[in-house]
């Protein structure tokens, strides 16, 4: 956006301010903007196009959306906290709101009566807004190195729906006690943002790398409850999750005639020279059969002719974000026994430790999961120390 400023062209937003402020967004006309900025009706035509123009310029021009872009790349290079950048961003987009209520509560209020050219202003707006912001966060992400659950651009999108949302609630509603003030709703909010969104890089790092977490039984157990009374479609993909161990990137590439079954087994061919069984029995509980079970009755249901072993709401091969994204609904409000939330990576590492303590050596391990032996080091780990503890409990037992 150019700094120069041109006198006329500003009288006529801050007319128009006002007036879309008292009377309304649809019941102002050009022509009572024009007379108020003491310019000529076809000045405003010159300069903006229509009404919609006008619109599109009170809008961007406004102190939330006035040289974002600019700010946020100077914070970026400054903050030196994820946590710290989530709330400088916040607390400023907030106070930019508050300096305009009226104009808030006018746009908000009369969105649903607005032509298609009003909306898709204000949707150009907002798209500009969030493209400026899933850059603020991707720089300060790929900085401290932050392992994220959802894209950035996910991310920003979230974070300006959950600001703009409190300031219309704010600026429409009294007496609401969804919060205290500003300041809790902005802790809260940034709260979640690092306990559920991003977090801290040891905790990811030893998800990643040499630190096998993997998930009790009974969490396991409540996931796939859960994803079985969401829908068949995704009880399967968390049966696949657990019962194969594959990964969200081996899972997209899955076809329908990559399925090998009968009475003795389920497999499931990755690439051309590697097969999985998919399990019925998971953490001790079985799910159906070799024949009959969540992917079977999902695959049996489907009317489609898409090769895809799993699909989307719209019907289209699934994504790996979207396999992201319905792992984060499905273990909202859970916790692990380190007071996280499940990590989708776990369920892959839950299964490998299954497989060990089943009776797997490591090396038939390295075949099925195609990792090496080095890698799979902290599994043998993690399945001799729950070993021993299943055997100190035993022997409290039998004393």
């Amino acid at each position: 956006m150019s700094t120069s400023i041109n006198p006329t062209r500003q009288r006529l937003i801050d007319a128009a301010i006002e007036l879309f402020t008292v009377q309304g967004v649809t019941e102002t006309t050009t022509r009572q903007i024009a007379e108020l900025a003491k310019v000529n009706e076809v000045t405003l035509f010159r300069h903006f196009g229509n009404k919609h123009g006008l619109l599109l310029a009170v809008i961007s021009e406004s102190p939330v959306f006035r040289n974002l872009g600019e700010s946020l790349k100077m914070q970026a290079s400054q903050i030196t906290s994820v946590s710290q950048a989530l709330k400088d961003y916040c607390e400023e987009r907030l106070h930019s709101l508050e300096q305009i209520p009226d104009l808030v509560r006018s746009v908000v209020g009369e969105a649903g009566h607005y032509p298609v050219e009003n909306r898709q202003a204000l949707g150009r707006s907002l798209t500009q807004a969030n493209h400026y912001v899933t850059e603020y966060l991707t720089t300060v992400i790929e900085r401290d190195k932050l392992y994220t659950h959802l894209p950035a651009q996910k991310l920003a999108s979230l974070l300006n729906t959950m600001l703009l949302g409190y300031a219309v609630i704010e600026f429409t509603s009294e007496f609401h006690e969804l919060w205290h003030d500003r300041d809790e709703f902005l802790e809260n909010l940034v709260a979640l943002f690092l306990n559920k969104v991003t977090s801290t890089q040891g905790y990811y790092q030893a998800i990643a790398t040499d630190k096998v977490i993997d998930l009790p039984a009974n969490l396991v157990h409540i996931i796939l409850q859960k994803a079985k009374k969401s829908g068949l479609r995704d009880y399967a993909l968390m049966y696949v999750l657990f019962g194969a161990g594959l990964s969200p990137a081996e899972i997209v590439d899955l076809e329908r005639s990559h399925q090998i079954q009968d009475a003795n087994r389920h497999l499931l061919q990755i690439g051309s020279i590697r097969q999985v069984p998919v399990n019925q029995w998971i953490m001790g509980k079985r799910y159906g059969s070799y024949t009959r079970n969540p992917l079977t009755q999902w695959l049996k249901v489907r009317k489609d002719d898409q090769p895809a072993l799993f699909l989307n709401d719209n019907g289209m091969p699934i994504s790996e974000e979207e396999i992201q994204e319905l792992w984060l609904i499905l273990t909202a409000g859970l916790l692990t026994p380190e007071d996280r939330q499940p990590l989708i990576e776990q369920a892959q590492q839950t299964w490998c430790v299954e497989m060990l303590m089943k009776g797997m050596n490591l090396e038939d391990l390295s075949i099925i999961t195609g990792c090496n032996l080095t890698k799979l080091q902290p599994y043998a780990r993690k399945a001799r120390e729950k070993s021993a503890l299943e055997q100190a409990i035993h022997l409290d037992r039998k004393s």
